[in-house]
């Protein structure tokens, strides 16, 4: 029997708004509770095969959880993140966007080495991702998911910051150092993804099809997706902890509301292309290009005779060098799509050197 969300899908239905459950009506007190419990208990790490919900209760994260709260329709949705302090601090704050295959979590080398060199550092996972609230009438927009950053770092007192983005993470620093530009002490872009424009090349999936495949997602599937377009077909065991949370989300009752959500985060990727406003961007940037990644959204479905051509990450970062002012590229040849997994060292000395050579603010 084929379950009523996927026919609803294949039938061709745009707004699958069934596929989950409205984010709940909580009050400001409800969500301090629950960013206190959070923050106070942490999650054991997580074993092999293990389930988690929609909001990765279950899931230990390596810092505490905090909760901002983002008002949306009359209601309070949770943005979850992490907000640490170093030892010795230099002044300077370090913003962390994720990935859209990954949480906040993954970021915990670069945080541990970013406080090692003085630097208040700050990861959120955005609305619809990781620990957040995944709301199935949400507007996932690049511009709102920066206005969330931009409210969540007004909040703790942070009027400037450097923003460093991964994978879709690099779009939503880009779209905040576009609209933010006072705010952001500098640009770092690793392995964005968005450096092309897939649309001209990909021909459009509705939502409801995207909602129809992510909802049919295993984690052996995502594990091959990882190793062939992130590793160039290779896996190590250390990736495993990468695959964790979002293989884990796959084995849960509630798993159609993060597949929503990734529909409809996949449906903002495709269709809200930032590489065409590279050349407006004012802030000193490094982009960071891994040389073996071939990450290009639609590739399996775009016409054989143009797939090839999608994702070539030495072009792509090469051209977005030339695109955007007074920018410096680092290629490693040695990596895929993380670089700060595969050559952490390498990656680390990058980001660490730009960081250092911006002049502070005045």
């Amino acid at each position: 029997m084929i379950d009523p969300f996927r026919r609803a899908a294949l039938a061709g239905v745009a707004l699958v708004m069934a596929a989950c459950q409205p984010a709940a009506a909580l009050s400001l007190s409800q969500l301090a509770s629950a960013a206190s419990s959070r923050g106070s208990s942490p999650a054991k790490p997580a074993a092999p095969g293990q389930t988690f919900d929609a909001e990765l209760s279950g899931y230990a994260y390596p810092f505490e959880v905090k909760t901002f709260p983002v008002a949306y329709r009359g209601r309070w949705l949770a943005m979850r993140y992490m907000d640490v302090s170093p030892a010795r601090p230099n002044g300077s704050t370090v913003v962390l966007l994720h990935g859209k295959n990954f949480v906040s979590a993954y970021w915990e080398p670069t945080m541990r080495a970013l406080l090692d060199e003085g630097y208040r550092v700050v990861a959120p996972d955005q609305i619809g991702f990781g620990k957040s609230s995944k709301p199935a009438d949400y507007p996932f927009i690049f511009q709102e998911l920066a206005r969330n950053t931009h409210a969540l770092l007004e909040s703790i007192g942070v009027p400037r910051a450097f923003v460093v983005g991964h994978s879709m993470g690099g779009m939503l620093a880009t779209r905040y150092a576009l609209m933010f530009p006072a705010a952001t002490a500098g640009l770092a872009l690793v392995n964005p993804i968005g450096l092309e424009d897939w649309k001209t090349v990909v021909p459009y999936k509705p939502v409801g099809q995207a909602f129809a495949d992510e909802f049919e997602q295993t984690p052996e599937k995502i594990r091959e997706y990882m190793r062939t377009s992130y590793f160039a077909g290779a896996w190590e065991p250390s990736y495993d902890k990468l695959l964790e949370p979002i293989a884990g989300f796959t084995r849960a009752p509630d798993y159609r509301t993060v597949a929503w959500c990734s529909a409809a985060t996949f449906e903002m990727i495709f269709t809200q292309p930032v590489v065409y406003e590279f050349p407006r961007i004012r802030v000193p940037t490094l982009l960071i290009i891994g040389q073996r990644d071939r990450t290009a959204l639609g590739k399996a479905w775009a016409p054989k005779e143009l797939a090839s051509s999608l994702g070539n990450y030495p072009e792509l970062g090469r051209a977005a060098q030339r695109a955007i002012p007074g920018s410096k590229l680092v290629e490693i040849e040695e990596a895929g799509h993380l670089p700060q997994v595969e050559t952490f060292d390498i990656y680390r000395s990058a980001l660490v050197a730009f960081l250092k050579s911006v002049p502070p603010s005045p």
